[in-house]
């Protein structure tokens, strides 16, 4: 009996795994309140997730093409002058980041509906032409106690060959 529990908890602890035959890239959940809320097309290589729900954490991934000699922090400058117009922004440190993919991390606060919230966005090079974003944001309480699963689905980010 209890080897049986203790395989039915090691199967229900393993990571989901997202692949869609529209984007050339995998990454793993590691938790089952991920739920997919954009699904990419063959039309939008869009995709959006939500941890529970959208003020806990919520997820999207775009792809940049950039020229062969962009650099990953003046993406990320770029970035912060189009998030400038949220209420009480204030970038935080960024950091360097590594996993499947190498890249940086830009933090940042603000304020939405009198709510404290934090935007927590990898920039993933896959080649010299092209960077991932994944933007995480959430309630700033919130975020933070699931940075774990933020850097667990950002290590896993893989492009397919």
């Amino acid at each position: 009996m209890a080897l049986t529990l203790m395989f039915a908890a090691a199967a229900f602890a393993q990571d989901q795994k997202f692949a869609d035959p529209n984007v050339d890239y995998t990454f793993d959940l590691p938790d089952a309140k991920w739920r997919m809320t954009v699904k990419p097309s063959a039309t939008s290589p869009n995709v959006e997730f939500v941890c529970g729900e959208r003020l806990a954490g919520h997820l999207e991934v775009r792809r940049l093409t950039v020229s062969k000699d962009a650099i990953l922090s003046d993406l990320i400058r770029d970035e912060e002058q189009k998030q400038l117009f949220l209420f009480g922004f204030i970038a935080r440190k960024n950091e360097v980041f590594s996993g499947h993919l190498r890249g940086e991390i830009f933090n940042f606060d603000y304020v939405a509906a009198s709510r404290n919230m934090s935007g927590r966005f990898y920039f993933l090079r896959a080649n010299p032409t092209t960077v991932y974003v994944l933007r995480f944001r959430g309630q700033d309480a919130s975020l933070r106690s699931i940075q774990n699963q933020t850097d667990s689905i950002a290590r896993t980010f893989a492009v397919r060959p």
